[in-house]
């Protein structure tokens, strides 16, 4: 007769359990959707900033190398616009087109795209999908009813004298 009853303990707890989970999964189902949105943009957002803090530092350097070095302006313009030295005794190197085209490469891409947090799981988004979250949420109310009813506590039959 105990062995009854721990046998009927174990199921309850797996059914009502397993029913519970899944019935708060599927209600709470947007808003881990939700939360793994805003992760994923709270990351980007990180990067770019990142990426911005960067370019201010060279910025920077930049400005006090013009603040210290007049001639720089000269140079970075016969750099960038690609004039012609007027000094016949400067050589200025020429950039092949595979660094020209690898820079541009470098330049283009998209910081947002290198994101290393991983996006929304597989199984989460199978199961936002507004079908599926019903069916889960049916199943394990099924599931709850289930262990209440057949692995509740069993009616006390009055003993008759």
């Amino acid at each position: 007769m105990q062995g009854r009853k721990v046998i009927r303990l174990f199921f309850f707890i797996l059914f009502f359990s397993v029913g519970a989970a899944s019935l708060s999964g599927s209600i709470l189902c947007d808003d881990l959707v939700r939360y793994y949105h805003n992760k994923q943009i709270v990351t980007a957002a990180r990067e770019s900033s990142e990426r911005l803090k960067s370019l201010n530092t060279d910025y920077d350097m930049l400005l006090k190398h013009l603040e210290k070095d007049p001639n720089l302006v000269d140079r970075l313009a016969r750099a960038t616009l690609g004039i012609e030295s007027e000094d016949a005794n400067t050589a200025y190197p020429r950039a092949t087109a595979e660094q020209l085209a690898a820079a541009r490469r470098a330049l283009m891409e998209d910081p947002n795209l290198k994101s290393a947090e991983p996006a929304m799981p597989e199984w989460l988004r199978h199961c936002s999908e507004p079908r599926r979250k019903i069916a889960i949420f049916f199943s394990g109310a099924i599931l709850i009813l289930i262990s209440l009813v057949c692995f509740g506590p069993p009616k006390q039959i009055p003993e008759e004298e």
